[in-house]
């Protein structure tokens, strides 16, 4: 079930669409300001944002910059103001649609499913999937329940070589090859740059989920609870 969350200061509004996407059998969640929503985003997996503009507070354009940091998630803007200025604003800050709130409720839902298939399409054509980590291949994006982590280059490539290669066993000269070529490393830096992703990733780096130590070989991916 797909979860989308809700963030606009009117009630009305909220509880109508609440009621039209659950009815669609979407799972919704609620906010009423922009830090509300942060604050959900963080902690929940959440597949768009219906994001209203107007709003105590923080309007709905810095909280799309702010979602825009730690987030891909879809956001579609819901203003009752109908201006053109407005809506390449928005669509330039990194939203995915624009609606106006005169707009029939039947009407805004369709629009947040036909930006989930976009979002969906996307994200099978270049993302991995393993369980709550997500990694972006074409955007070199990566996200856990997410959440955005922040990869250093080379951290991104050698898990990007790992998860393409799942339950594969690479000793430490193939990683060496695969993901530094030429440069000149010893073991010690790939167990450092080991360490410092499963930080990143998981949820308890001593007893990682995703990359494993196969001692007296090397490592290897693998999604395993």
């Amino acid at each position: 079930m797909e979860t989308v969350l809700l963030v606009d200061d009117e009630e009305e509004i909220i509880e109508l669409m609440k009621d039209f996407l659950e009815a669609e059998g979407y799972n919704v969640l609620t906010a009423s300001n922009g830090l509300e929503a942060l604050s959900i985003l963080k902690k929940q997996v959440v597949h768009c944002v219906l994001l209203d503009i107007m709003m105590p507070n923080q309007s709905g354009f810095t909280t799309c910059k702010q979602i825009r940091e730690i987030s891909d998630v879809p956001i579609l803007f819901l203003t009752a103001v109908q201006d053109d200025t407005d809506k390449i604003r928005g669509l330039n800050i990194g939203a995915d649609d624009y609606i106006v709130k005169s707009a029939t409720p039947g009407e805004i839902v369709a629009r947040i499913k036909a930006v989930l298939r976009r979002s969906r399409s996307r994200e099978n054509n270049h993302t991995l999937h393993y369980g709550s980590l997500k990694i972006n291949i074409y955007t070199r994006e990566v996200f856990v329940n997410g959440r955005r982590v922040n990869l250093t280059p080379k951290e991104f490539e050698l898990l990007q070589f790992l998860a393409e290669h799942p339950k594969q066993v690479f000793s430490h000269d193939q990683l060496y090859q695969k993901v530094w070529g030429n440069e000149l490393i010893d073991e010690h830096t790939i167990r450092v740059f080991i360490a410092r992703v499963r930080e990143k990733i998981e949820e308890n780096p001593s007893k990682p989920q995703w990359i494993h130590t196969v001692w007296g070989v090397g490592y290897k991916f693998e999604d395993k609870k």
